[in-house]
């Protein structure tokens, strides 16, 4: 039988905008879900009681407390219910963090399709133009991405920039170039209509996003998934900046001859305005 999250996983590309909301509440507090009564879910899930019940029973549960219930035993049994992070030597808040980390980093990791992988690195260096799109917390792992392909290649470029709207930005994207969107979770609404209107024109976008954003997977041609969990309230950004890290290198191997030789000409001018200090 199948458990919750599997459950959640499999049954999420047809379930409505608030019960998605519901979904991506329990992915994000899986192992404090036991302790929420169906009122409670509802209210931090910003969705009314109504959504719950039909949630859970499309779900297969005839009532909320079933699937409470079976957690519990679950709990009881000692199986584990997401992971095993609490299996590390001790359980302080350092050994739990530590645990997972590397789950994310591993989940990342296995997920990767070699060929769809090998298609985004060629798109990233046969593009005219490499436009970046991150917002709020997507933003500083926007902004690490453009800072590292532009050591292998020009003309990458972050959007929007402060305080600008991205109307003006878009109008100039051709299908000669490509489109990578951050779009990891408590995203903006701005960012389905977006890759609509990019799918519409025929933009080549690589979406950067969590496993649960299902609702948007669809509408980028390639798709690179970084978990975000954490001990705490706190999404951790160490797998998208890892796969960021990953990125990059794949890019300069691709253009090594290129790209080497665009890293001695910016290491020239770092000498020459005495950017950076020498140690």
């Amino acid at each position: 039988m199948k458990q919750l999250d599997e459950r959640l996983r499999s049954h999420y590309p047809q379930l409505s905008p608030q019960e998605q909301r519901i979904a991506d509440f329990v992915f994000d507090h899986f192992d404090d879900l036991i302790s929420y009564n169906s009122a409670e879910l509802a209210r931090l899930s910003g969705v009314s009681k109504a959504t719950v019940s039909r949630l859970f029973k499309r779900l297969g549960y005839e009532k909320y407390k079933d699937m409470r219930d079976e957690l519990r035993i679950l709990r009881q049994s000692g199986m584990p219910l997401t992971d095993n992070r609490d299996a590390v030597q001790g359980n302080t808040l350092l050994s739990r963090h530590y645990k997972q980390e590397m789950a994310n980093l591993t989940q990342w990791v296995n997920s990767i399709d070699p060929q769809q992988f090998g298609e985004v690195i060629s798109a990233l260096g046969a593009a005219k133009r490499v436009f970046i799109i991150g917002m709020r917390n997507a933003y500083p792992v926007a902004l690490h991405l453009r800072q590292q392909l532009m050591q292998a290649r020009p003309q990458v470029h972050v959007l929007p920039q402060p305080g600008q709207t991205l109307g003006e930005e878009l109008v100039d994207i051709t299908p000669d170039d490509i489109v990578v969107v951050m779009a990891f979770r408590r995203r903006p609404r701005i960012i389905r209509p977006l890759m609509q209107q990019l799918q519409q024109n025929n933009i080549p976008v690589l979406a950067l996003c969590e496993p649960q954003a299902q609702g948007i997977i669809t509408l980028a041609r390639w798709q690179l998934c970084a978990p975000l969990d954490s001990v705490s309230a706190f999404d951790s950004y160490a797998s998208a900046m890892s796969l960021v890290n990953l990125l990059a290198n794949a890019l300069l191997h691709e253009m090594l001859s290129q790209g080497r030789q665009r890293i001695h000409q910016i290491a020239d001018l770092y000498q020459h305005l005495d950017e950076l200090e020498h140690r």
